[in-house]
């Protein structure tokens, strides 16, 4: 360590390469999976020339305090509330110590890796390379494969394990992709595509029936749901958004998920005739694309944008088209190999001076195909969104508390440790403790979908802004109710925070009107509102409300409407019940916009 500290030094910067041997160096297991994940199965060798493109996370030391200022500007009770953080503090927050850049520079060095091939994020705490499978094999004393998924027959190139010289353990954190076998690239986004998860609800009136805020709503909203549905279900009717307050709403796509624009004026037209004509920011990130052909339209980007930018128009939209994982034929020659893109998306977002203040994602998967460390990082660079005053929301999920199936005979929810035992699969990145994770429901009055995502994460210990509600929940079940299914359900990170309607959304796909259902369709819905929230802050001249959570347990949560009935089945057991106060089916429940507005703007 004390030559670590000497590489600092000019006139030994020049004997670094000499000085640290990581060539000859012992290497020291730095991850590793217990064996292949269920679902894959090794195909053959990985191809020497096969590209991949490595990021290298390096620690965050001042993470713990990056943390502290998310608490305390997201705390309404704190002095600071508000006070966000600009992106040069949180770039300064996120970096590396200057020690743990050296030695990965020299390291990389020590490999013919020149600074001039390295892409850096702003605040060099991830280092992004592209090298052949014959050099990465080396640089990580392992072997890489090709794996297959039975289900989908895809295939991806990642190993079971790798190394680094045992110097360098203390300096990287992670390197992907390596061991993460998560089904980025095939995982349907959270969508459900059947019209016939809950009977809607007949009305007994003629026209209208009593909506959760006791005003009048259009019976027609117990079968479909339009804007207009939305706006009086949710109380905000009266509530006009402005195009001039520097409010902006942001979305995110992936998966090669295109939003059609002749679709979407199409949707204009029919659910919101004053936004027809007008148009949203298209932003590529690593390349993301934007094909406007009928044949692309995806019904995801559709969605998102339709309800997301029709909700909250004239407020400025900006849609963020990231690319994904490219298909590997293992029979041909692919150039390149890629990660998930969620650390795409950050860094790119990161990076940027001025964001939107509100920002939903659609997409999500099983925790535990993430390993812990990359899960860890992905949710810190959502910390550091919220520090920054953005409010950032998840879909759920839309398998219940696993996989949707309540039947122990047939249900699919089994651990990838070794051990083959059932479990209860929470969802990533719903389960960060630094995002607002959407759950869903049905039909007025309003019960939560048998789908909506829920229940308590593997990975995230239980944040403060959590204890009381959380805490009060586990006392109405029965003591060692699901046990074994989870960790202790007393420390850790539960979820979703608050939801709203999934069901029968009216979507407009390639010039024909298609009912949707998921968690997709309550994320933008809720995030619309949130974006209001923030138009009306921002014209009181009031800062946006950024990281939601710590607002929303302490205050928020009696400005929504409790959902206290309906359940979420799967990994055959009868999942969890909404009721009374938060549950992790419904969250504390939908939004009430009148009073969640009084409240906002009662807030310093």
């Amino acid at each position: 360590m004390r030559l670590i500290s000497l590489l600092g030094l000019p006139f030994v910067a020049a004997l670094a390469s000499a000085a640290v041997p990581f060539k000859g160096c012992q290497h020291k297991v730095k991850e590793s999976i217990y064996g292949i994940p269920r679902g894959w199965s090794r195909h053959t060798s990985a191809p020497k020339h096969h590209m991949l493109e490595l990021k290298i996370a390096l620690p965050q030391p001042k993470f713990p305090e990056l943390e502290q200022h998310l608490w305390e500007v997201s705390d309404p009770s704190h002095s600071r509330y508000g006070a966000h953080l600009s992106k040069e503090e949180t770039d300064a927050l996120m970096a590396p110590h200057p020690e743990s850049l050296d030695i990965v520079n020299e390291w990389l060095a020590s490999y013919g890796l020149a600074e001039e091939s390295l892409f850096r994020s702003s605040a060099n705490d991830w280092v992004t390379i592209r090298v052949p499978v014959s050099l990465a094999e080396e640089m990580l004393d392992t072997t890489y494969s090709v794996y297959k998924h039975a289900e989908t027959g895809e295939s991806i190139v990642r190993t079971t394990s790798y190394s680094l010289p045992e110097i360098l353990h203390d300096h990287v954190d992670l390197i992907q992709p390596t061991t993460m076998f998560a089904r980025f690239k095939a995982f349907k986004s959270t969508l459900h595509w059947t019209n016939q998860v809950q009977a809607p609800v007949l009305s007994t009136s003629s026209g209208t029936i009593t909506g959760p805020a006791g005003n009048q709503v259009d019976a027609s909203c117990n079968s479909s749901i339009t804007i207009s549905c939305l706006k009086q279900l949710y109380n905000s009717v009266a509530y006009n958004t402005s195009a001039t307050s520097g409010n902006k709403m942001g979305l995110t796509a992936y998966l090669d998920q295109y939003a059609n624009n002749m679709d979407l004026q199409q949707f204009f037209q029919l659910e919101n005739p004053s936004a027809y004509g007008s148009n949203y920011t298209f932003v590529s990130v690593n390349g993301g694309l934007n094909n406007q052909t009928y044949a692309a339209a995806g019904v995801e980007a559709n969605l998102d944008t339709q309800f997301g930018f029709g909700l909250t128009w004239p407020t400025p939209g900006t849609f963020y088209s990231t690319a994904g994982e490219p298909p590997f034929d293992p029979d041909v020659f692919t150039a390149t190999d890629t990660n998930e893109p969620y650390s795409y998306w950050l860094d790119y977002v990161l990076s940027q001076p001025s964001l939107p203040q509100t920002i939903s994602t659609s997409y999500g998967d099983d925790e535990q195909t993430v390993p812990f460390t990359y899960a860890t990082r992905v949710c810190a660079g959502m910390a550091a969104l919220g520090a920054r005053g953005v409010s950032i929301l998840f879909s759920s999920g839309d398998s219940g508390v696993g996989d949707g199936n309540p039947d122990p005979a047939t249900q699919m929810c089994y651990s990838n440790d070794g051990l083959n035992v059932t479990k209860f699969l929470p969802a990533f990145p719903a389960s960060c403790p630094y995002v607002t994770a959407v759950g869903a429901t049905v039909n007025i009055p309003e019960t939560a979908v048998s789908f909506s995502g829920g229940g308590f994460s593997n990975y995230f210990v239980r944040p403060a802004y959590q204890e009381v509600a959380v805490s009060e929940y586990l006392t109405k079940l029965a003591p060692g109710t699901y046990e074994g299914l989870y960790a202790p359900l007393t420390s850790i990170q539960a979820y979703p925070d608050v939801s709203a309607q999934g069901v029968n959304f009216l979507v407009v796909y390639q010039g024909q009107t298609t009912p949707v259902d998921g968690t997709s369709c309550s994320s933008p819905t809720f995030a619309s509102f949130v974006s209001m929230l923030n138009d009306a802050r921002l014209t009181a001249f009031k800062s946006p409300l950024g990281f939601l959570n710590p607002f929303l347990y302490s205050a928020g949560y009696s400005a929504l409407n409790d959902i206290t009935m309906g359940h979420n089945p799967g990994c055959g057991t009868e999942g969890f019940n909404a009721t009374t106060g938060w549950d992790p089916v419904s969250g504390f429940g939908t939004p009430n916009f009148e009073k969640l507005l009084a409240l906002v703007l009662s807030l310093p």
